[in-house]
C-alpha cells in the first residue's frame, strides 16, 4: 500500500497499524502523488492551540475509499508530544481502516506485542481495575475478551513485580540444537543429524560462559532469581552433556533466592529417563512437554518425526521422575488442523493435568516452511475463523479446568492476530516467562542465540546485547562473550550507585 504522510514523519506508528489492519500488504512511499484509483494512505497531523493534535487519514483500498479522525492534547516535554502524536495518528488510521474492512481486530487498535504493560502501569499508578479495564475496551477498541485475558495476565505481573528485589535478575541458557526442524521454526537451532561434531565445543565453550557469567554476579553482589533453559530443545544434549551444564550452574552460580529452575525438554523424541534424572538431581523443578498437537496426521505436517503416543510415554516419564510442575504447549492454526483436532488435542492435554498449559497461535515466521523457505510448498492453513474458535474453545475449557492466564504476548504475522496465553494451575506460574515477557528485571542469557536485556528498574530503558545466533559462530566468539559480561557488569554496577 502507498502511504503518504503530511505534517510527519512517523513511519513505525503507521506500519504497525497497516500489519494490523492489512497484515497482507506492505508499505510503499513513492516519490510521486497518488495515481487515480491506486490504494493509498493519506496520514496528516496538524497541531493547534494549546498542544492539540489533529490527525486525519484518507484511505483508500480495492476501489472502497474510508477517512478517520482522532485528536489529543500534550502538556509536557517532546516526549509526550511524540507518543501522543503516535497514538492519535494510528487511532486516525484505525477508524479509517475499521470502517473499510466493516470488522475490528480482537486487539483493536493496540500494535505491539506486550499489550499487557497498558493495563499494569494504569494499575500500578493508582488506576482500579474497572477503570483499566474500561480504557481497554472504549479507549483502545479492544474486545472485551481480549481485555478480561489481559487484566488478569496484568494482575499476575503486578503481583510477580512486588516479589522481585533489587539485587536479582534470572538467567537463560539457549541450546540451539533440535532432532529436526519444524515447518513453523524459525528459531536460530541447529538439525542435530548434520552437526553432531559441534555439540561437544558447544558444551566445553558454554560451560566457561557460565563460570564467566558467576564471577561477574559474584562481584557485583547479584542473585539469580529463576534459570530458564531453553532453546532449539535443550534435551537434545546427552545426559551426561546435561549432567556437566547442570552441575556447573549449581557449583559456580549462587542459586540461594533460586525459586525455579526450567529447562525445556520440549521433544519427546529427546526425553529419556535418563535425562529426567539428570534434571532431577541437579534441582529443575519444571520441564515442558510440548506436543504441539495430539492429531498424528498434524505432526507429520509439521516436521516432527514423533507421533502422539510418544508424547504420551514421555509425559508419564515426567510424572514418574517426580517433577512438580510441567508445562505442555498447543498451537492453533497448525497445517491440516482442524477446529475438532485441535479441541481434541486440548481435552487430552488437560487429561494429563499439567501444571501450566500455553495455547499458542501460528505466528508466520520469515525462513519458516510455511511461508516458503525453497524446501517444498507452503501448506494450506486453517482459516482466522477456525483459529478463532480453537482459542474460544481453549479459554472456555481452561478456566472450567480452573487454570487462569499468567502471562501473554503478540507476534508479527500472526494467524488472525490473536496471541499467545500461557495459563496456569494458581500457585503454579512461571516467573521467569512473566519477567521475560513483561520486562520487569533484567535477564541474563548465554548460549548460542541468547540476548541479554539489561532492564533499568526505574526508567525502564533496555539495552540488548546479543550472542552469536548459529552454533558455528558462538564457538568462535570466546572474545565477545567477555565483552558482554563486562558490559553487563558495568551495567549492573551503575544502577546501585
Amino acid at each position: 500500500m502507498n502511504l503518504y504522510f503530511h505534517g510527519h514523519d512517523y513511519k513505525y506508528a503507521a506500519e504497525q497499524m497497516l500489519l494490523t489492519l492489512f497484515p497482507q500488504e506492505r508499505p510503499v512511499y513513492p516519490d510521486h502523488p497518488p495515481a487515480a484509483g491506486a490504494d493509498r494512505l493519506v496520514l496528516t497531523l496538524e497541531e493547534g492551540d494549546n498542544g492539540r493534535l489533529t490527525a486525519r487519514a484518507d484511505l483508500l483500498f480495492q476501489g472502497r475509499r474510508a477517512a478517520g479522525e482522532d485528536t489529543g492534547c500534550w502538556t509536557g516535554g517532546a516526549l509526550e508530544r511524540d507518543r501522543t502524536a503516535q497514538r492519535v495518528l494510528k487511532m486516525a488510521f484505525y477508524r479509517a481502516g475499521t470502517r473499510l474492512l466493516g470488522r475490528e481486530p480482537p486487539w483493536g487498535a493496540l500494535t505491539g506485542v506486550r499489550p499487557v504493560k497498558i493495563p499494569t502501569r494504569a494499575m500500578a499508578a493508582g488506576a482500579s481495575r474497572g477503570e483499566t479495564r474500561r480504557r481497554l475496551v472504549e479507549d483502545y477498541r479492544v474486545s472485551p475478551g481480549r481485555a478480561e485475558l489481559a487484566m488478569d495476565c496484568a494482575d499476575a505481573s503486578l503481583k510477580a513485580a512486588a516479589s522481585l528485589k533489587p539485587d536479582e535478575l534470572s538467567l537463560y541458557i539457549g541450546i540451539p540444537f533440535c532432532p529436526t526442524r519444524c515447518a513453523y521454526c524459525s528459531f536460530v537451532s541447529a538439525d542435530v543429524s548434520r552437526t553432531l561434531r559441534l555439540l561437544p565445543p558447544f558444551v566445553d565453550l558454554l560451560l566457561e560462559e557460565v563460570d564467566m557469567a558467576a564471577a561477574m554476579l559474584k562481584a557485583q553482589g547479584f542473585f539469580i532469581r529463576t534459570v530458564y533453559i531453553g532453546g532449539g530443545t535443550p534435551t537434545t544434549l546427552s545426559a551426561p552433556q546435561l549432567d556437566a551444564l547442570l552441575a556447573r550452574v549449581r557449583e559456580r552460580c549462587d542459586l540461594s533466592r533460586c525459586t525455579e529452575f526450567t529447562v525445556e525438554a520440549g521433544r519427546p523424541d529427546t526425553i529419556t529417563a535418563e535425562k529426567l534424572a539428570v534434571l532431577r538431581r541437579w534441582g529443575v523443578d519444571r520441564v515442558s512437554v510440548n506436543p504441539q498437537t495430539m492429531e498424528d496426521h498434524v505432526l507429520s505436517a509439521m516436521g516432527r518425526a514423533h507421533t502422539a503416543d510418544d508424547i504420551r510415554r514421555a509425559f508419564a516419564l515426567v510424572r514418574e521422575a517426580g517433577f512438580p510442575c510441567v508445562n505442555m504447549d498447543l498451537i492453533a492454526g497448525l497445517p491440516q488442523d482442524t477446529v475438532a483436532g485441535f479441541c481434541a488435542s486440548l481435552d487430552e492435554v488437560l487429561s494429563f493435568g499439567p501444571e501450566n498449559i500455553t495455547v499458542h497461535t501460528l505466528a508466520l515466521k520469515k525462513g519458516s516452511r510455511l511461508l516458503g523457505d525453497g524446501s517444498g510448498p507452503a501448506p494450506a492453513l486453517p482459516p482466522a475463523e477456525a483459529v478463532d474458535e480453537m482459542l474460544s474453545y481453549a479459554w472456555r475449557s481452561l478456566r472450567a479446568a480452573g487454570q487462569r492466564p499468567y502471562y501473554l504476548y503478540r507476534q508479527k504475522y500472526m494467524s488472525g492476530s490473536f496471541e499467545n496465553v500461557g495459563w496456569s494451575v494458581p500457585g503454579w506460574e512461571n516467573l521467569y516467562n512473566i519477567c521475560m515477557m513483561e520486562e520487569l528485571h533484567t535477564i541474563l542469557s548465554l548460549g548460542g542465540g541468547g540476548i541479554t536485556k539489561l532492564i533499568d528498574p526505574v526508567t525502564g530503558h533496555i539495552q540488548r546485547l546479543s550472542n552469536p545466533k548459529y552454533p558455528h559462530e558462538y564457538l568462535q566468539s570466546r572474545e565477545k562473550l567477555r565483552s558482554i559480561k563486562a558490559q553487563t557488569a558495568a551495567f549492573l554496577a551503575a544502577g546501585k550507585e
